[in-house]
């Protein structure tokens, strides 16, 4: 039996070191260096490391001979779960999902709407970089928090009078065009004492994971804004019971 799994949380690298301690082989795939370096070594454990659109998942899945395809990538990765399970229902493979318990992972703070991100922010300390929009700014501009926050927006005379009109700093508004890099929101978020950084579950194409590592490497808390639809799948447990069942 040969696994193709998608990592993105603890309970992911778990499963595939069960998998692999029940001899089952596992081809591991996970976005990034750092996610790779997390995954001990062992002979049944094969590691794909890069993003994959959707193309890419379904041509990985055609290319090996996998007898199904586990999700166990972050809840709130929600644009990449969406194309495993069309790339799975594409190339005639049998997907599951994993779920997890719980809303955060590691500085990951998970909020449903921009006011619940707000109050989350009484609670963090530093500058607060907001990557949200310019229309979406309201919630922010209260006493005691607008004074922190660093909006950042594109470079137009209505995104930049809409942050003036809320009474952003206009030292603090940031007018530019993306796509942003690792690189510079990193530099962003250490040039401005940034502590929080916001954003929406947006996916790769909207920057997300540019802005993910970069807060991550710098020990910032990330804040993600948008609860993914009620998922349904299969816990840890339960996947490892069938698996059992299934080499019975």
């Amino acid at each position: 039996m040969h696994i193709l799994l998608f990592g993105g949380t603890s309970e992911g690298r778990e499963l595939a070191e069960w998998l692999a301690g029940e001899g089952v082989g596992v081809t591991l795939c996970v976005a990034t260096g750092y996610g790779a370096s997390l995954i001990p070594s062992d002979p049944r454990i094969r590691v794909h490391t890069g993003r994959l659109d959707r193309s890419g998942m379904e041509g990985l899945m055609r290319e090996g001979r996998f007898e199904r395809v586990v999700d166990a990538t972050h809840p709130y990765a929600v644009e990449v779960t969406r194309n495993l399970r069309t790339a799975a229902e594409n190339a005639g493979l049998p997907y599951q999902r994993l779920l997890r318990d719980g809303a955060v992972e590691g500085d990951w703070i998970c909020v449903s709407d921009l006011a619940g991100a707000a109050e989350r922010l009484t609670a963090v300390e530093g500058g607060i970089l907001l990557t949200t929009g310019s229309k979406e700014l309201a919630p922010f501009a209260v006493p005691g928090l607008r004074e922190r926050c660093f909006p950042r927006v594109l470079p137009s005379l209505d995104s930049l009078g809409r942050c003036l009109e809320l009474g952003f700093s206009p030292a603090h508004v940031l007018c530019m065009q993306g796509p942003f890099s690792k690189e510079l929101n990193l530099a962003i978020i250490r040039q401005y004492g940034i502590g929080a950084l916001v954003t929406k579950a947006s996916g790769g194409a909207g920057g997300f994971w540019d802005k993910e590592e970069a807060a991550r490497e710098a020990g910032c808390a990330l804040v993600v804004v948008e609860r993914p639809c009620q998922e349904t799948g299969r816990s840890l447990e339960e996947l490892k019971t069938d698996f059992k069942e299934a080499l019975r």
